[in-house]
């Protein structure tokens, strides 16, 4: 179902790989990271949505190209544990938006640049893991794109602090992209831009 209504501040949330069913190599040192983030982007989520910014799932399609997030988000709920209570906190809304990916980043193989076309979205926040994988070529991605790009530092997680602190040194050092924490992130901005604001609240 297309969009209606433009993306507020022309932001757009994207949440990547935290409904998930926990069963891939290095699942279990993941899991209790993302854990310890799902609240931080539950709480940035409901911002996003008082703002009217639309909040995009992208998700694996676990080698099966008849998968669907529907399915995914039952199979999650329905395990239990830590990856459950993941996916209660982050559960889709009706009108939330998903894609599912076949590779580390969103924009591969999936409709999310046409989805942000229509959206009037120029300016993506990026949270979810794994931040040096998914997160890091989803980023990357969005950049060539001539995207805004903020990855709010408490809304990402990899299997371990370091691996995660690495990344988000890069992004903010090489990158020059924000790392702004998501209770400070602006989701209207003023008329001087998206990127600038952020960029002042590191």
């Amino acid at each position: 179902m297309l969009a209606r209504e433009n993306a507020a501040g022309h932001t757009a949330l994207l949440i990547i790989d935290m409904i998930n069913c926990w069963d891939f190599p290095d699942a279990e040192k993941l899991l209790p990271r993302a854990a310890a983030i799902a609240p931080r982007i539950a709480a940035l989520k409901a911002r996003c949505r008082k703002a009217s910014v639309p909040v995009i799932y992208a998700n694996d399609n676990r080698g099966r190209w008849r998968s669907d997030f529907p399915a995914l988000v039952g199979l999650s709920l329905g395990q239990g544990g830590a990856g459950a209570a993941i996916t209660s906190a982050l559960q889709p809304d009706a009108d939330d938006y998903f894609v599912l990916k076949p590779k580390h980043s969103a924009f591969f193989g999936t409709p999310l640049e046409l989805l942000l076309q229509h959206l009037n979205a120029r300016r993506l926040v990026v949270t979810g893991v794994a931040s040096d994988q998914c997160v890091l070529a989803t980023t990357m991605e969005a950049v060539m794109r001539d995207l805004a790009v903020v990855v709010p530092r408490d809304c990402v997680a990899s299997q371990s602090v370091a691996r995660n602190d690495t990344v988000l040194r890069q992004l903010k050092k090489y990158q020059n992209l924000p790392t702004t924490a998501s209770s400070r992130i602006r989701l209207v901005p003023h008329r001087s831009g998206a990127a600038k604001a952020d960029k002042g609240r590191r």
